[in-house]
């Protein structure tokens, strides 16, 4: 068998998320038609993190396995562009080991996530478009506390199939565009829905509805209830996995 990894970005305002879903349309469902129809032979292929309905990536990773070594990967780059839809797009093909695991071999992943403070029809379903006045100062005050901590059981869906919810978080910041917020968080894993709970509890702070002190005692308590709402889904974005050199 021959492994290949692949560079990929899609958006995801169409899909049920990354993984395959009974009665519903799925990323992986459409990169799994796409590379075995032009393979012809059936091909699983296993992603860098299972994202959310509405997520999106603008960096993603998968690999998958083959009985036949492919010896133009620009081609099967060009092939699958052309077969899959507009909201999908490969960028890059390469061979690894068998040893190579997209979700398993990684040392990290970045998320962003954007907001938009003036209303733009072209940003509708790629940030959150919020009203109102935010204190980014203290919401970055708030983010540093998280890197104190690795357990985020507070900010982690309930009823999960994840063994523990410890997480090291190297990257937490806010930073301002003109009408946009950025906010860019990096781990070396992430727990469902941890990176849009942390964004709803760090707009509480923003607006004055949380001190610092309250966002600490979020955390300690580990229990989702006493976080905040979780940021809406299209404003999210996986940005980029980082890999050992040798993959």
């Amino acid at each position: 068998m021959y492994r290949y990894f692949v560079q990929l970005s899609f958006k995801g305002t169409r899909y049920h998320g990354w993984q395959v879903q009974p009665n519903a349309i799925s990323v992986q469902e459409v990169l799994e038609k796409a590379f075995s129809t032009i393979l012809r032979e059936e091909i699983s292929v296993v992603g860098a993190g299972r994202t959310d309905t509405g997520v999106h990536a603008s960096f993603f990773v998968l690999h998958f396995d083959t009985e036949n070594e492919i010896l133009d990967t620009t081609k099967l780059v060009f092939r699958l562009n052309s077969f899959l839809p507009f909201d999908i797009a490969i960028q890059k093909i390469w061979q690894v080991t068998t040893e190579a695991h997209a979700r398993f071999g990684a040392l990290s992943r970045t998320y962003h996530y954007y907001i938009t403070t003036q209303k733009n029809p072209f940003q509708s379903e790629t940030a959150f478009y919020y009203r109102g006045n935010l204190d980014v100062a203290k919401m970055n005050e708030a983010a540093r506390i998280l890197l104190e901590y690795d357990d985020f059981t507070s900010f982690s869906r309930l009823h999960t199939d994840v063994k523990t919810n410890l997480c090291k978080i190297y990257r937490a910041e806010w930073q301002q565009e003109k009408n946009r917020l950025v906010f860019t968080i990096r781990a070396n894993r992430f727990l469902r829905n941890m990176v849009r709970a942390v964004v709803g509890t760090l707009l509480e702070v923003g607006k004055g509805k949380l001190s610092l002190e309250n966002f600490r005692e979020i955390i300690e308590v580990k229990d989702r209830g006493a976080a905040g709402a979780s940021a809406p889904a299209h404003g999210l974005f996986l940005a980029e996995v980082e890999y050992p050199d040798e993959f």
